[in-house]
């Protein structure tokens, strides 16, 4: 099989291009396709990928799509598990998020973005996702054999001994994993990105893993809620706190297994909570190339910039 067996008919040929643009953490290779003189973006899962969470993904994606919350879907290959969606230009949603002039106007926007997911219809097959549950399987990987920071060991056994606070919003149809890199901004709308980890969840699930990953404070999250929910928000609530401490913790212990994975050797036995870069100073060293984020190195030092995001929430 070549990639170009995963397009169809019409924009095979002598003039189609296709370059790889990354590598998605289950496995999958992302391509852009030139043909016809237009751009698409191909998506072909990893072997070790589950066929059947590749399905369950993939009919998340297409109600997204529909709904006009991800990129229009031009072609399906079920058979090789390949997606082509239509290329959107990305107008930077960070940018206008970033623009004291436009931020607000973006902030309500990234709220009622994902407000539109949340109204989408839950599927009855699907099974929730447990946070608390994957960040104890992670736990259990990274254990054996790999040194982690103290602070990082602390900060995981923490979040696993609490308690979700209890909550009477129902399940809804969640991302799981709005992190900026999955956002794309063609100037008018949001469209979200990689739906593969996308399932039933708490509302404020969503709305915290974006609010983490944007360093938001306190007012800022309130707006955001309120602009999720449509109404004024005076208190963060308790579940939409406690999913802020739970977050950087699981995905920064994801990273640091990525991280395992490639290689890396653990903890040195020098890094501390107060020697180890915030998030906001590991965003200016990946921004300058200083870090890679392709590399161990690169994923170790995001995964520990996360969790100490944890001990200011």
């Amino acid at each position: 099989m070549t990639l170009e067996d995963c397009l169809p008919p019409d924009l095979r040929g002598p003039t189609t291009t296709v370059t790889r643009i990354a590598a998605g953490l289950s496995g999958a290779g992302v391509y852009r396709v030139e043909a016809a003189g237009k751009a698409f973006v191909l998506k072909v899962a990893g072997e070790s990928e589950n066929p059947s969470d590749w399905r369950r993904g993939f009919h998340i994606q297409r109600l997204a799509a529909d709904a006009g919350l991800a990129p229009r879907i031009v072609h399906v290959d079920e058979a090789r598990r390949a997606v082509l969606t239509a290329f959107v230009a990305d107008r930077s949603f960070l940018a206008s998020y970033a623009n004291p002039s436009t931020h607000e106007a973006a902030l309500a926007q990234l709220g009622r973005t994902v407000r539109r997911l949340h109204e989408l219809p839950l599927p009855a097959d699907l099974h929730p996702l447990h946070p608390r549950e994957f960040l104890a399987q992670t736990w259990s990987a990274l254990q054996p054999g790999f040194t982690l920071p103290d602070f990082a060991r602390d900060a995981i056994q923490r979040v696993l001994e609490e308690e979700p606070p209890a909550d009477g919003r129902a399940l809804v149809l969640s991302h799981n994993d709005i992190n900026p890199t999955n956002l794309v901004y063609d100037g008018e709308n949001i469209l979200l990105l990689d739906w593969t980890t996308a399932g039933p969840n708490h509302p404020f699930y969503d709305l915290a893993v974006i609010s983490v990953f944007l360093r938001m404070d306190e007012g800022t999250c309130r707006r955001l809620l309120a602009a999720h929910d449509g109404e004024p928000v005076n208190t963060l609530p308790a579940r939409f706190a406690y999913f802020r401490r739970l977050v950087p913790v699981l995905c920064g212990s994801t990273l640091l297994n990525l991280a395992r994975q490639m290689k890396h050797a653990g903890a040195s036995g020098t890094e501390t909570l107060a020697s180890q870069p915030s998030l906001a100073e590991f965003y200016q060293r990946l921004q300058t190339g200083a870090v890679n984020l392709a590399t161990a190195d690169g994923q170790w030092a995001f995964g520990l910039a996360l969790i100490k995001e944890s001990f200011a929430r």
